[in-house]
């Protein structure tokens, strides 16, 4: 039975997880769909209610028959890298593959469907309150009134985009800011914009999920520091134990949301309270097991390899 792992040619991320899979000799097929049609090439005949599918790149070909695990990492658009690619196109190449193998018994880390909606923040925000997470006063609004009224209240908020920087080339820096409520809020009025209550840190936490599994890794921040991606810090990811009411909520929050893989960012007070930012459902982990030597590629690897449903 064979793993197939889609995502893009440049990946480190997935190159530890190929490495997992070859240690123990598990098949794997790792697939671009951007390369579809053009360097890869697809069938899939529905008869009397069966699926016979096959999938060929590389000179190789996967039958659907033969799939045992399907990871969702980090995959191209669908005929991007076709000669006349086109929003049609790849609307179409997309319903032929992604359909092809929603029709499979494979596992998923994670469904389409369900990562679908574990992108949207506001959804996550929902999820974490319901799972038992701290999490800080949130507002997302295009009235400018609201705007004002969220800061007075609150006195201290950070803005941060709601779906992650806007595309671009080159790549816009969209970092998390820290405003004040004598901010001119008047520009809310052109787009939904999320403000959020600030949560003075002393160190930033990220929680990766695999199948059950949990790997803790804690960071200290530097003195008012609001994004943790930005500025260096002169610390180092390290391993932390997590408490049995964050690995509940963890638990639950995978639960209600489906997930099977989940990278979860908290900010540590000085309380040593954990709140939730958010959990980006293929968020990275190369740079947490390169720095605290967790075995978080093992775990994923393990998981695919795995046949239990």
């Amino acid at each position: 039975m064979t793993v197939l792992i889609l995502t893009c040619r440049q990946d480190v991320t997935a190159d530890m997880v190929v490495a997992g899979l070859h240690e123990r000799d598990v098949p794997l097929l790792r697939f671009d769909p951007a390369d579809l049609p053009d360097e890869a090439d697809l069938s899939a005949e529905y008869l009397k209610g069966d699926l016979h599918g096959y999938l060929a790149t590389d000179g190789r070909l996967l039958s659907m028959d033969s799939l045992r695990s399907i990871w969702v990492r980090r995959p191209g658009e669908p005929a991007a890298h076709a000669p006349e690619a086109s929003p049609w196109l790849t609307r179409e190449t997309g319903q032929a593959l992604y359909g092809m193998l929603l029709s499979t018994e494979a596992r998923w880390m994670n469904h389409p469907s369900m990562a679908t909606q574990a992108r949207c923040k506001p959804w996550q925000l929902r999820i974490a309150h319901r799972s038992g997470f701290a999490v800080p006063a949130t507002l997302v609004t295009t009235f400018p009134r609201v705007a004002r009224e969220f800061a007075a209240q609150y006195r201290d908020v950070v803005v941060k985009s709601a779906s992650g920087p806007p595309p671009g080339d080159p790549p816009v820096i969209l970092p998390t800011t820290r405003i004040g409520p004598e901010t001119d809020f008047a520009g809310v009025a052109a787009a939904p914009t999320l403000l959020q209550e600030y949560i003075a840190k002393r160190a930033d936490i990220r929680l990766t999920f695999v199948g059950g599994t949990l790997f803790a890794a804690r960071k200290i921040a530097a003195s008012g520091q609001v994004d943790g991606r930005y500025g260096d810090t002169d610390h180092v990811w390290e391993a932390v134990a997590v408490s049995h009411r964050i690995s509940r909520a963890v638990h639950e929050y995978t639960s209600l949301a489906g997930l099977a893989y989940g990278a979860f960012d908290f900010a540590e007070d000085a309380e040593g309270v954990w709140w939730f930012l958010e959990c980006n459902q293929g968020g990275q982990f190369g740079f947490i097991e390169l720095e605290t030597g967790q075995p978080i590629a093992a775990a994923v690897a393990s998981w695919l390899a795995s046949s239990v449903a």
